[in-house]
């Protein structure tokens, strides 16, 4: 069973979703979250992919992924220029960012 963070449906839903006016970025965020926590590892994923695994569009996977870098609650690695990212969902709320 995963794990969340209270903070995450408390604070972060209603930030991303009501604040920010974006909900596809909670799904981006929810999504990636877990599947980390699943994998014990950095998620690397299309944008392409993480799309179909939440059921929106690519750019709207893409735009949020942007906006989640920005907010840093994201963090993307790439190996080269070309690479697909690995991304690694971001807890800035807790205290070493664990």
């Amino acid at each position: 069973m995963i794990q969340l963070d209270d903070y995450v449906t408390d604070v972060l839903m209603r930030d991303l979703i009501g604040h920010d006016k974006r909900p596809v970025a909670f799904l981006v965020y929810l999504w990636l979250a877990a599947e980390q926590q699943q994998r014990n590892a950095p998620v690397q994923i299309s944008y392409q992919e993480l799309a179909e695994s939440i059921g929106v569009s690519r750019s709207s996977a893409q735009t949020s992924v942007g906006w989640l870098l920005r907010r840093k609650l994201l963090e993307a690695t790439r190996t080269s220029v070309t690479a697909t990212p690995s991304y690694s969902a971001l807890t800035p709320w807790r205290r070493g960012n664990e």
